[in-house]
């Protein structure tokens, strides 16, 4: 490991280098840059390209990483806040206000719902790494799907719903923005009850407001 930059605080260990890195480039898509490149992932870390280099062999390589790390993050935070919720529509109505306000809080877990281009991450909710990723947290949740009567079908297709309910708010949020407590009364007045058509022996626990 190169011992020199890394703005007077030098990493102890590969791993750790690879860590900053990897935080520094989202960092930087947090901070609202569209295109990250290895030059400026160096500059943040007050580093040569060489010793990024030395770790990632090009741009795409440190975006996919950075994607890894990003998934890894959303997809503890959202199964953890939404433990215990085993009702679909329930689930899928905390699912779609959850990854709203995380996505709104960190830019960089648009990469989950993006089609990397090179340095670049562009929108494509019903891309493949969309619906991989939207199916990954949905079967995470504490739902029983099969018993519920959820088809591989259904399941897929409620993926791409939600993943283009997200991609609505995201683009065109209304005005005002709605309130995290006014957001979920109305995904339950439009997304539940669709959740509950499917499958009508599902029960909704509706909003007290």
């Amino acid at each position: 490991m190169r011992t020199h930059g890394w703005s007077g605080s030098t990493p102890a260990n590969d791993t750790e280098a690879i860590d900053r890195i990897v935080k520094a480039a989202a960092d930087l898509i947090d901070g609202g840059m569209t295109e990250v490149n290895i030059l400026q992932v160096a500059k943040r870390l007050g580093v040569t390209r060489a010793t990024v280099y030395r770790y990632f062999s090009d741009t795409p390589t440190l975006v996919k990483a950075t994607l890894q790390r990003a998934a890894e993050e959303f997809m503890a935070g959202l199964g953890q806040a939404l433990s215990g919720i085993t009702n679909p529509a329930d689930a899928v109505v905390e699912g779609i206000a959850l990854t709203l306000e995380r996505l709104r809080e960190h830019r960089r877990f648009q990469l989950l719902f993006s089609a990397p281009e090179r340095g670049q991450y562009l929108p494509a909710v019903t891309s493949p790494e969309a619906l991989s990723a939207g199916r990954g947290i949905v079967d995470q949740f504490d739902v029983d799907w099969r018993a519920s009567g959820w088809s591989a079908t259904d399941m897929d297709e409620l993926v791409e719903l939600m993943l283009r309910m997200v991609q609505s708010q995201l683009t065109d949020p209304g005005h005002p923005v709605r309130s995290p407590s006014e957001l979920r009364d109305f995904l339950h007045r439009w997304i539940a009850p669709a959740v509950i058509a499917l499958h009508p022996a599902d029960s909704v626990t509706l909003p007290s407001n």
